[in-house]
């Protein structure tokens, strides 16, 4: 058996220990099925926001006669160049980190997921090794449900749509979250007609109020089917059929040329052997952890996706560094506590949130004051002819903590920010008001709904 000081399994995340742990000089393994990169490399976050980049700019020039821009509605896209460059840039930079991981004389690389034979036992390419820390960090892969026909068909998940060359003339969405808003709008906005199967709502762990003035703006632009069960699938001759049937009513059928199914993750524990082990899932599979992200099993660790606690790559980088941190160079293990915890939807329009959502607060029975202000009333929203998005704050009623933001609008993932750093370092909305804000600019809008919760406050006192 092959003894190491740390194995770290996946290489996404995993990427947080695995570097940092052999600049220590401990001998490092680091196992890895795919590309190296995990999934935010490969296919996730950096090449959706290199394909959504160019919608935006493409729904900006079907948008520009608003501005009395007279601009060609009808330009071309250059699909298989787009989407080639985007993989070749990610793979790229996929392979540089072999590249460094085969220079390190502290890593070895194994091109393969590896199986647990016993608690801290790993059985890879014939071999068993074992280390005193093991890292798991695995993530999760798109969920295919059970639709009858699906099976052998070439419909697309993100992993696929992130890397077809041809773009359909029409397409079929199922799904309403992250993922199929975000890849839907993309494919849309560069010349695909798209149409949405949408069981609830869009954006369903969205604030509520926020979620429907989003849907409300992007049912505008994209058919969306709403209430639509997928009943049956079936594909000939190079087309889709999709049978499918709303809440209350009859059953209905589309065809396109395209399938794209984004109706949620599972976690890539199934692959693990981790029933030869004491490490414990729950129901829906991700791995359980305690305060310390120590498995039931001791000295074995798991972050990422795969604990299912935050699904985003800045919150497992946030607990790869805890780890690493806290087991190798404080030597002095904490219980992890998570700043708020905020997140962004790269559609049109963009959505942003951190903290508490107001149905959130409702249920925990916590008296709050909302601030809320539209982009239309404001000076660059005015400058943009702004027709739709708000900011929302969400205040504390005794203490005048913001408890929680939500936004919905133009640059919605940078906006945020200003409320993540208060929020961190709990501020309160007289933070807010007590700042000066750049005239003209977009964070107006934030002030100006801080200035709408004030005046809530005043209306308690009158």
């Amino acid at each position: 058996m092959k003894k190491y000081d740390v194995i770290v399994i996946g290489s996404g995340g995993g990427a947080k220990i695995v570097s940092p742990a052999s600049r220590l000089g401990l001998k490092v393994a680091v196992l890895e099925k795919e590309a190296l990169g995990g999934t935010c490399l490969n296919r996730g976050c950096i090449p959706s926001k290199m394909l959504i980049h160019p919608a935006d700019v493409a729904t900006a020039i079907r948008e520009a006669e608003k501005f009395d821009l007279h601009l060609d509605r009808d330009f071309s896209v250059d699909f298989a160049r787009l989407i080639t460059r985007i993989s070749n840039t990610v793979d790229g930079d996929s392979n540089k980190i072999a590249l460094a991981y085969q220079k390190n004389p502290h890593i070895d690389f194994y091109h393969t997921a590896g199986r647990f034979f016993a608690n801290k036992t790993i059985e890879v390419d014939g071999t068993q090794i074992t280390a005193d820390k093991i890292f798991l960090a695995v993530g999760a892969r798109p969920r295919i449900p059970p639709i009858p026909g699906l099976a052998g068909t070439p419909f697309m998940t993100s992993t696929e749509a992130l890397r077809n060359t041809k773009l359909a003339r029409k397409m079929v969405v199922v799904g309403g979250g992250l993922i199929a808003v975000e890849l839907g709008h993309a494919y849309g906005a560069l010349g695909t007609e798209v149409h949405f199967l949408v069981r609830h709502r869009m954006l369903p762990r969205e604030d509520a109020q926020v979620a429907e003035e989003f849907s409300r703006v992007f049912s505008q632009r994209h058919r969306v089917h709403w209430g639509a069960v997928p009943l049956e699938v079936e594909f000939s001759n190079g087309r889709f059929t999709i049978t499918y049937q709303n809440t209350e009513g009859p059953r209905n059928k589309i065809t396109a040329d395209s399938l794209l199914m984004a109706v949620g993750i599972m976690a890539n524990t199934d692959q693990l052997g981790l029933e030869t082990t004491g490490i414990k899932l729950n129901a829906q599979g991700f791995i359980h952890v305690d305060d310390y992200l120590q498995t039931a099993v001791e000295g074995v660790y798991a972050f990422g996706d795969c604990i299912g606690r935050y699904l985003y790559r800045h919150s497992a980088n946030f607990e790869g560094e805890y780890l690493m941190r806290t087991l190798f160079m404080e030597k002095s293990p904490r219980p992890i506590r998570y700043p708020p915890m905020p997140h962004a939807v790269f559609t049109h329009p963009q959505v942003a949130g951190v903290g508490k959502t107001e149905e959130e607060l409702k249920k925990e029975g916590i008296d709050y004051v909302v601030g809320l202000n539209p982009y239309a009333k404001s000076a660059l929203g005015m400058a943009r002819l702004s027709d739709h998005g708000f900011v929302k704050i969400l205040i504390e009623r005794k203490t005048r903590k913001i408890l929680g933001s939500h936004i919905v609008g133009d640059e919605a993932s940078d906006m945020i920010h200003m409320l993540i750093a208060l929020m961190t370092k709990e501020g309160t909305l007289d933070d807010l008001l007590n700042m000066i804000y750049i005239h003209p600019a977009l964070p107006e809008i934030v002030r100006n709904a801080a200035r709408q919760a004030q005046t809530e406050f005043e209306k308690d006192r009158d």
